[in-house]
């Protein structure tokens, strides 16, 4: 793994090299054999990633590798950095003869590159072949050997475990039983899906020593599967535990039989049986394809069972009928008892750790393995000082205690597993603090930025990254916060220890460097990802900062806020400037110098404008001025050709004002960037309306103070995006939205929020067939819009806020892909009807500040999707009481849902009562907190 670091270098290099060609003309002989040099050093990596595993001397090969690119990287990109840096102030006659005194320096520069491309090339030719410089032995491809003994022992040793120390895992064994066990005739497939440590094995153990299953079953069958599993030696695996389980005896050629032999062994001796097989621990998902033809079945019952790590492993299709069951972290009260077990004697903590231990269990989150870990290395320390020594290093304790190296090996498992592609992606999340939730279009944006996003004809660069991402979260490499109604993860935040695990991987591959405050500034290990994330230290402390390409700052109270941020010069090659909700008032003009800036953000700062300087980064890609005091945005803007995403919006938070999205002011120039892909969000004024259809490349784009004698301009505008996917029009007060033109809608939208009074319901709401979420804020429609919508075909979210002045709603008919459903502030709505068949697949239904519906929608009953319900007050007291107890009048219609939510305002902020379950328990919690609309 340690050439994740050093491969993205080469390809930066190479990428250099052929895309500046024409700028180091003057240097093609070096840059010709160095580019040949670096390719074959890069297929020798990608090659080195199959090993998994390196030996001391390849490591050590790797070493010096990454010692060859870094001056490589550095010759060149001051080169680029110097020979486009542009002369400041003038007039034109002074530029031109800057240009031509510069022209000799250029010559001078050019032949410094040229000695020092050439002491490398040197350097790399020392080697007689380049076979032989950089082959890495292919024999050995499989992980450590002893690492995955390890893991295979652990797994089967459950077998004979004894279960006085498993907790919280009883509904889950009840309904696993429950699927061993019904009556569907045929096989099927039952996956256990969740990251490593969560307890996937202990609870298929549990399962399979139950005596309901060993009673229902003919034979049984537990196989640990490894990562380069061979068809052949499962088969024996099955042969032995099958004959074992009925006290069989074995084929005594076994070890000598071929795959048809054995094969047509288990054919014959299940055929006349119901077997039940755990699979645990499945990385691969063909080894249902290898051994779906063993498994024969003449409707007697038979079940398989997969635990992983890989979603899509689960979500695979077997051909049988199938379930999945993601396991879950253990509850915060499971998890505590569960260290306890293992931590104390009496399995009672004394009140002098209880704070210690309560945040060594937080940091486990949930993690039975890392619990029962960390409890019994905490067994042996007996007194306060130990446990603070221990908690304050646990980052360290990690890394390097014995006692915790079975969570380190099998974390590691799912990290050796990635692609290297994914990889670099996932290290890179490590750069967030602790507990962050990391937006999925940001991280992607910087994956982008970071030149982690290959080149693919068939893709754009951010539907791959997306892809990624999502790759991750059914890895169970990142856990998800917040899904989308289309299923997909837009909130994604990393397990503590997970996060250890690529800290340390990132430092020794020397990837990227968090900076916690932990020793000087001068002492920090620099590496190309600085992550700052202390409120102790000065950034000007920290020393070697030229070595840095992306730079991010966390800590809010690191700079003064009446400060300016002073970039130190070493900073001039940087890629990544992230400083998001850092409280800086001014950003001086020498931003406008980072030549290789391709991504800035500035969200959340306290910046009342840009430098005009900003003109200056020919190179930005994206820039982020969201939630920040600036109101206007200088002319500059219009020369950043490059630029592809521009957010610019402000937040209201009040989110029953009409203008809960505030836009900012920008010249017409910005309609010259012919580049722009997302553009959230300008305000609408008569000159940049006239130009805006200039901007054909947009796919998402927002635009706020819309008047209604600007809806021409916007039509002919919207008319020219034929890329567009995301749009938000929203007016000035209550102004009428004059978008009434039927053919303005871009092609394949898909999501639509629309802010302002509507006179009737737009005709053309009915064309957009690719549609999966609409948004109707203060449209004040009297006219019922559902005929219009209900045949739109994807669509999968609907927002009604302040939209519709109407009494009765009726879902006649139509939304079969509808996810989410809300109405909020709809003061005229006494009563809405679901017809039985309308609306399948629907999982969520929001109602707040709807105070004339005095009952549920009526239908209710017949949305068996249904799995959350949220009122949100001022709800009438009479749709409450409907419900709020057991024996209600709508109780009998809403017991399908398991969750159903009341949210209300109380002395102590916004409260929550659960009406869930048969109980109806109040539950109080003052800190909740409620996102009007979806979260």
């Amino acid at each position: 793994m340690a050439f994740v670091g050093v491969d993205l270098m080469i390809g930066k290099i190479v990428s250099i090299l052929e895309n500046e060609a024409s700028l180091l003309s003057g240097v093609y002989d070096e840059l010709d054999e160095l580019k040949r040099e670096l390719k074959g050093m890069r297929s020798c990596l990608e090659d080195a990633d199959r090993k998994r595993i390196l030996t001391q001397g390849e490591k050590s090969w790797v070493e010096d590798v990454r010692d060859m690119c870094n001056p490589v990287e550095d010759i060149l990109e001051e080169f680029i950095y110097h020979r486009n840096k542009p002369h400041k102030g003038g007039n034109k006659f002074t530029k031109l003869l800057y240009r031509i005194i510069k022209f000799p320096k250029n010559l001078l520069e050019m032949h410094r590159v040229a000695s020092r491309l050439q002491d490398i090339n040197k350097k790399l030719k020392s080697i007689p072949e380049r076979r032989q410089r950089y082959l890495v032995d292919p024999v050995q491809i499989t992980i450590s050997n002893e690492n995955q003994r390890r893991v295979q022992n652990d797994s089967e040793a459950l077998l004979f475990a004894k279960d006085d120390h498993l907790v919280g895992i009883e509904d889950d064994e009840r309904l696993l039983v429950e699927w061993l066990t019904d009556e569907y005739p045929g096989r099927s497939v039952i996956s256990v899906v969740g990251m490593g440590g969560y307890g996937k094995s202990t609870l298929a153990a549990k399962v399979y020593k139950n005596q309901i299953i060993k009673q229902h079953f003919d034979c049984y069958a537990w196989i640990v599967v490894s990562q380069n599993y061979v068809i052949e030696d499962i088969f024996r695996r099955m042969i032995e535990e099958f004959y074992g389980s009925t006290n069989g005896k074995v084929p005594a050629d076994l070890s000598s039989m071929r795959y048809k032999e054995l094969l047509r062994v288990l054919v014959d001796y299940l055929a006349p049986k119901r077997y039940t097989i755990i699979l645990d621990d499945v990385w691969d998902r063909n080894l249902w394809t290898d051994i779906n033809v063993s498994l024969q079945d003449e409707g007697r019952r038979s079940r398989v069972i997969f635990t992983t790590r890989k979603e899509e492993i689960a979500l695979s299709c077997f051909g049988v009928k199938s379930y999945v069951h993601h396991i879950k972290p253990l509850k915060p009260s499971d998890a505590w008892d569960l260290f306890c077990v293992k931590a104390f004697s009496n399995r009672s903590c004394p009140e002098e750790l209880q704070h210690i231990a309560t945040e060594l269990v937080r940091k486990c989150g949930g993690l039975p393995l890392a619990l029962l870990a960390l409890g019994g290395v905490m067994y042996s320390k007996k007194t306060s000082s130990e446990w603070i020594d221990f908690s304050s290093g646990l980052n360290q304790e990690l890394r390097n205690n014995p006692g915790l190296e079975v969570v380190k090996g099998i974390l590691f498992l799912s990290f050796s597993d990635l692609p290297y592609q994914l990889k670099r992606c996932f290290l890179y999340c490590s750069i967030f603090p602790e507990d962050h939730q990391m937006y999925r279009g940001k991280v992607v944006r910087l994956w982008i930025a970071e030149g982690f996003i290959e080149y693919d004809k068939a893709k754009k660069p951010y539907v791959l990254g997306g892809e990624y991402f999502e790759e991750l979260v059914h890895r169970s490499m990142l856990q998800a916060v917040s899904w989308s109604y289309t299923g997909s993860p837009i909130l994604c935040q990393m397990h503590d220890l997970v996060r250890e695990l690529a800290i340390s991987t990132s430092e020794a591959e020397k990837f990227s460097v968090v900076y916690n405050g932990e020793g000087r500034g001068e002492e920090v290990n620099i590496a190309p990802r600085l992550s700052i994330q202390t409120m102790s230290k000065e950034i000007e402390s920290i020393t070697g900062l030229a070595k840095v390409r992306s730079l991010f700052v966390f800590s809010v109270n690191l700079i003064p806020p009446s400060s300016a941020i002073t970039l130190p010069t070493g900073l001039r090659l940087i890629r990544v400037l992230y400083l998001e909700n850092v409280p800086i008032e001014k950003l001086s003009d020498e931003v406008g110098d980072l030549f290789n800036l391709s991504y800035l953000n500035l969200r959340g700062t306290k910046l009342k404008e840009l430098p005009k300087s900003i003109g200056r980064l020919s190179n930005l890609e994206t820039l982020d001025i969201s939630d920040t005091k600036i109101d206007v945005v200088p002319d500059g803007i219009g020369k950043l050709q490059k630029l592809q995403n521009l957010i610019a919006y402000h937040d209201n938070p009040d989110v029953d004002n009409i203008c809960f999205v505030l836009g900012i002011k920008f010249p017409s120039s910005i309609c010259k960037v012919k580049s722009l892909k997302v553009f959230d969000c300008v305000t609408a004024e008569p000159n940049l309306l006239k130009q805006l259809r200039n901007l054909t490349q947009l796919v998402s784009f927002g635009i706020t103070n819309v008047r209604k004698d600007d809806g021409k301009d916007l039509c002919i505008a919207l008319q020219s995006m034929c890329l567009l996917r995301n749009l938000l029009v929203m007016v000035t007060d209550e102004e009428y939205l004059g978008i009434d033109s039927p053919t303005f809608a871009p092609p394949d939208l898909e999501n639509l929020v629309l802010v302002g009074k509507l006179e009737t319901v737009p005709r053309w709401f009915g064309s957009f067939q690719n549609l999966t979420g609409l948004y109707l804020h203060w449209s004040k429609l009297i006219e019922d819009l559902l005929p219009v919508i209900q045949a739109l075909a994807n669509l999968g979210e609907l927002a009604l806020i302040n939209a519709y002045a109407g009494s009765k709603l009726r879902f006649s008919t139509g939304f079969n892909k509808l996810v989410h459903l809300y109405f909020r502030s709809l003061s005229q709505l006494d009563e809405i009807i679901i017809e039985k068949g309308v609306m399948p697949g629907l999982q969520r239904i929001y109602v707040g500040n709807c105070t004339e519906l005095k009952m549920l929608p009526r239908g209710i009953e017949y949305l068996t999707s249904l799995t959350k319900l949220d009122l949100v007050s001022p709800v009438s007291t009479e749709l409450l009481e409907s419900i709020r107890e057991e024996d209600s009048v709508d109780r009998p219609r809403i017991r399908h849902i398991p969750e159903i939510n009341h949210f209300f305002e109380s002395a102590s902020g916004i409260s929550h009562e659960s009406l869930s379950g048969l109980d109806l328990q109040k539950v109080r919690n003052s800190s909740a907190r409620l996102k009007s609309g979806s979260n």
